[in-house]
């Protein structure tokens, strides 16, 4: 499964191939990364349509995650994205709006990744 990772936080990409060695290594997942909404959408535009999954966070300057969610969910059908919003605000107005929105998911930050591993294998079968 591809991965798009949109985070303006630049340790993301180490954290991420630190906590998914071995799932990267055994092919289970290749991840890409992006660290505005902005570049998030130049790099599906220059991706041939394929079932993708974007993990983003929701506060980034310039295109919020959230406008992000909005384009990617109005543009991209076939097949769409799983979209899973990341925030180191819980609050509930985020979520509300993440979830009218259309997003699949919602987690926190810190991010536990061995149950972000689970839903990304849930979300493969």
């Amino acid at each position: 499964m591809k991965v798009l990772v949109v985070d303006d936080e630049l340790d993301v990409r180490t954290l991420f191939e630190q906590r998914f060695r071995k799932e990267i290594r055994n092919g289970e997942f290749q991840f890409a990364f992006a660290h505005s909404g902005e570049e998030a959408l130049r790099y599906l535009n220059n991706q041939k349509q394929e079932a993708i999954l974007i993990l983003s966070d929701i506060n980034m300057p310039g295109m919020s995650g959230l406008q992000l969610l909005e384009q990617v969910k109005q543009k991209y059908h076939e097949p769409p994205p799983v979209v899973m919003m990341i925030t180191a605000y819980g609050d509930t107005e985020n979520y509300n709006r993440a979830i009218r929105l259309g997003a699949d998911d919602f987690l926190t930050k810190p991010v536990d990744f061995t149950a972000l591993k689970d839903k990304l294998k849930t979300s493969l079968s």
